[in-house]
C-alpha cells in the first residue's frame, strides 16, 4: 500500500529518495509477469514451471557439450540479491563450469573496484555516510546528489550548515554546486589534469602527510616524480577552471583534519587513470583511516557492493580472491565439490562489443535488461545470434523480447534476502508480502536448474545460502540473517571476531604499508578543437532520468516524475550552454544538426546553464545520435574515453 522511511536509521534518518518512496507501486503493478513463457514459432505460450526450467537445462547441457562451458555466459543486474547472486555464479562456476559471469555494470567496466583493490587493498567505500557529519571537507565528483542519491544530498547540505566546505568537482552545475564554498566546472575528460594540478599545489605547499605516507604508502618517489610534471597555469588553461580556484580548493582539501571524498562510479566517462588520481590525493593527505576522512565510491545501484562481493565479476572469484589463487579456487572446489576451471571469463562487455560475440551460445540474464541500458555495443544483435537467451524479470522488458524463456521473479518485500548498500550496510529484506501467484524467488529458480542440471543443491531458505557465503568470503562470516535482523543490518566487513560491523575501514589502526600509490603520467589536451569544428561533445548521463527503466515505466508517479522532459523534448535533446546558444542565436527546444568529422545527426537543444560553455552533452539513452555521430562500428566498440569536436548547424 506504501512504503516509508524510518527515522532511527543511521544513514537516512527519516529521508527516503522518489524511488524508495514508490517502490510499492512496482509491485502491484498490474503488467507483471506472473508464469513461465516459452517462446514457439516467434510467439510466447504460457509454460509450468517444470516445464520451463526442465527445457532450460535441457538446452544448456546441448550446447555446452556441444560447444564447452565458456560457450555460456551468466549475468545478472546490481539490483539482485546477495544471496541469488552467490548462487548464480556459483551455478555458472560449479556446475556449467565457466567463469563467463558478469553483473548489469560490468558492460561499462569495473574501473572503480579495481582500483580500489589495487591502491588501497579493499575494494569499497571507507567510511560510512553517518561520519559526514565529521568531515571538514567534503568534495563531491561527478556526480548530482540532489536528484541521483538525495540521502547522502542531505547529510553532505546538513554537514555544510554545520560548517563544513563543500567543493563541487562536475562539468555540470546542478543543485549541490549551486550551494558549494567551491565549484570547478570542469572541461569533459580532463579531471585526472585537474587533480595533479591539486596534488602539484599541495607539494608545492609542503602540505602532504609526511609521517602517514613514509608509514603506510609505497611508491611515493614514484608518483611524485610524475607530480612535477604538472604546472597549475597550463591545466587551469586545458581544464577550464580558474588557477586560483584550483589552489584554494586544493589548500582546502590538505589543510581540512579530515576531509571526504565522494565520487561517481559512472565508470561509463570515468577511466582508471581519473579514479587513480582521486586515490592519490587522498593517500597524499592522509585522508585515511580516520572517522569523516576516506573515499566514498557511490553508485544509484542498491547492491553493487553485494553482487561483486559474490564474486558476479569474470575475474574475480567471491571476495575479490583472483581466480589463479589457488589455495582458494582448491577451497571452494571442496566446499563445492566441483572442479573449477583457470580460465578468466568473459564479461557483458566483451559480449555485447562486436569481438566476444561468436564465443557465447547461451545467455542468462536475472533482472538484468542490456537492450535498454548498456550504453554502448550492439545488444540487440547480440541477442539475435544465440542459440539460447533466458530472462529472468519482472516485466517484459526490452531484453525479453528477444528471449527464449522468460522466468518471472518476486519483487522486493516479497522474500527474504540481503543487500549490501553504497554505506557498506549488509541488510536484510523482509518478506512483508506474499507474491502473487506465480512468480518465484530469483534464489528458488537457480536451486530448481541447479538440480534439473544434476546438482545435490538443498537449499530450503535464504537463511541457509548466508550461512554458505560466510563460509566461503570472510567479509560476511558474521552476517547471518540472524545477526542482520537486529538493530539496521551490519557494515562490512562483518566478520566472526566483528560480528557488529565496521564503522569505517582500518578503525582498528594502521599497520606495516597497506596503500600504494600509482604514478599517472600528465595527460595532453583531451580535443583538439579546430575553427571548423569549435565545440566539445560528450556523451553522459543527462541529470533527468527518463530513459526507458523498466521500474520506472511500471509506476505512475515515477513515470509522471521522471519522465517530464518528453513533454518538451518527446524525440530527446541535446544539452548546450545558454550562453553558446545565444551567441548562434538558438532557442529552447529548436532543431540542429551536430556535425563531426565521423557523421552528423539532428536532433533537439536543451539549452541550459547546466553544462559547461563549449561544450554539448548527448545522454547515453539518445542511441540514433551517438549511432549517427560516431557511425556504427565505433558506436558499438566501447565508451569513449574522449569528447568528439562537433559544430552546431541550425535545421
Amino acid at each position: 500500500m506504501g512504503a516509508y522511511p524510518s527515522m532511527s536509521h543511521p544513514t537516512n534518518q527519516g529521508r527516503i529518495c522518489i524511488r524508495g518512496w514508490n517502490v510499492h507501486e512496482v509491485a502491484s503493478s498490474p503488467d507483471r509477469l506472473k508464469t513461465p513463457l516459452i517462446k514457439k514459432n516467434g510467439q510466447f505460450h504460457e509454460a509450468s514451471w517444470d516445464e520451463a526450467l526442465g527445457l532450460v537445462a535441457r538446452r544448456l547441457t546441448e550446447i555446452r557439450d556441444r560447444h564447452g562451458p565458456d560457450a555460456l555466459a551468466f549475468f545478472n543486474s546490481p539490483r539482485c540479491s546477495n544471496e541469488e547472486s552467490y548462487l548464480l555464479q556459483k551455478l555458472a562456476r560449479a556446475v556449467i563450469g565457466t567463469h563467463n559471469v558478469d553483473h548489469g555494470t560490468g558492460v561499462y567496466c569495473n574501473n572503480s573496484i579495481h582500483v580500489l583493490l589495487d591502491m588501497l587493498g579493499l575494494p569499497a567505500t571507507t567510511n560510512s555516510i553517518g561520519e559526514l557529519d565529521q568531515s571538514e571537507v567534503i568534495v563531491v565528483d561527478g556526480v548530482d546528489l540532489a536528484r541521483q542519491l538525495p540521502t547522502i544530498g542531505g547529510r553532505v547540505i546538513q554537514a555544510r550548515l554545520k560548517g563544513a566546505k563543500v567543493i563541487v568537482i562536475d562539468t555540470r552545475r546542478h543543485r549541490l554546486a549551486e550551494n558549494a564554498d567551491f565549484f570547478l566546472q570542469v572541461r569533459p575528460g580532463t579531471e585526472v589534469l585537474l587533480y595533479g594540478a591539486m596534488a602539484k599545489v599541495i607539494v608545492d605547499r609542503g602540505l602532504m602527510n609526511l609521517p602517514f605516507i613514509h608509514a603506510h604508502c609505497r611508491q611515493y618517489e614514484d608518483f611524485l616524480d610524475k607530480v612535477r610534471d604538472y604546472d597549475l597555469l597550463s591545466a587551469a588553461d586545458l581544464c577550464g577552471v580558474p588557477a586560483d580556484l584550483i589552489e584554494a580548493a586544493a589548500l582546502a582539501y590538505a589543510g581540512a583534519s579530515s576531509a571526504a571524498l565522494l565520487y561517481s562510479t559512472g565508470i561509463e566517462a570515468r577511466g582508471k587513470e581519473s579514479i587513480r588520481a582521486i586515490v592519490n590525493l587522498a593517500l597524499l593527505t592522509g585522508q585515511i583511516g580516520k572517522p569523516g576522512a576516506g573515499l566514498y565510491a557511490l553508485t544509484e545501484h542498491n547492491n553493487l557492493q553485494g553482487v561483486c562481493d559474490m564474486g558476479m565479476l569474470p575475474d574475480r572469484l567471491p571476495g575479490y580472491q583472483p581466480i589463479s589463487n589457488d589455495a582458494f579456487r582448491a577451497r571452494l572446489e571442496s566446499l563445492w565439490s566441483a572442479k573449477l576451471p583457470v580460465q578468466t571469463g568473459l564479461g557483458a562487455g566483451g559480449l555485447f562489443q562486436s569481438g566476444g560475440r561468436s564465443k557465447i551460445k547461451a545467455l542468462w540474464l536475472g533482472r538484468y535488461d542490456p537492450v535498454t541500458t548498456a550504453l554502448f555495443g550492439n545488444v540487440v544483435e547480440s541477442l539475435k545470434q544465440l542459440e539460447l537467451v533466458v530472462v529472468q524479470h519482472l516485466f517484459m522488458t526490452g531484453t525479453a523480447q528477444y528471449a527464449d524463456v522468460i522466468l518471472p521473479v518476486v519483487a522486493f518485500g516479497e522474500e527474504k534476502v540481503s543487500f549490501t548498500s553504497t554505506d557498506r550496510r549488509i541488510q536484510l529484506a523482509e518478506k512483508v508480502i506474499d507474491p502473487p501467484p506465480g512468480p518465484r524467488p530469483a534464489w528458488e529458480q537457480i536451486t530448481q536448474l541447479a538440480r534439473h542440471l544434476g546438482a545435490d543443491w538443498s537449499y530450503a531458505n535464504t537463511s541457509e545460502i548466508m550461512d554458505e557465503i560466510g563460509e566461503v568470503i570472510p567479509f560476511y562470516s558474521g552476517a547471518s540473517h540472524e545477526n542482520l535482523a537486529r538493530d539496521y543490518g551490519r557494515q562490512w566487513p562483518c566478520t566472526k571476531d566483528k560480528p557488529l560491523g565496521t564503522r569505517y575501514l582500518f578503525e582498528e589502526g594502521l599497520t606495516g604499508q597497506p596503500f600504494k600509490f600509482l604514478p599517472i603520467v600528465k595527460p595532453g589536451a583531451t580535443t583538439a578543437i579546430t575553427a571548423d569544428y569549435p565545440l566539445a561533445l560528450v556523451f553522459g548521463h543527462s541529470l533527468y532520468y527518463w530513459n526507458q527503466n523498466v521500474l520506472i515505466k511500471h509506476s505512475e508517479t515515477l513515470k509522471r516524475e521522471y519522465r517530464i522532459l518528453l513533454l518538451d523534448y518527446p524525440d530527446g535533446f541535446v544539452e548546450i550552454n545558454s550562453e553558446d546558444a545565444r551567441q548562434m542565436g538558438l532557442r529552447d527546444g529548436q532543431k540542429i544538426r551536430l556535425r563531426a568529422p565521423s557523421g552528423s545527426a539532428v536532433t533537439s537543444a536543451r539549452v541550459t546553464h547546466e553544462v559547461k560553455a563549449g561544450t554539448i552533452i548527448v545522454p547515453f539513452f539518445v542511441r540514433e545520435v551517438q549511432k549517427q555521430i560516431l557511425g556504427e562500428t565505433a558506436a558499438d566498440t566501447g565508451i569513449l574515453k574522449h569528447p568528439v569536436c562537433v559544430r552546431i548547424e541550425k535545421v
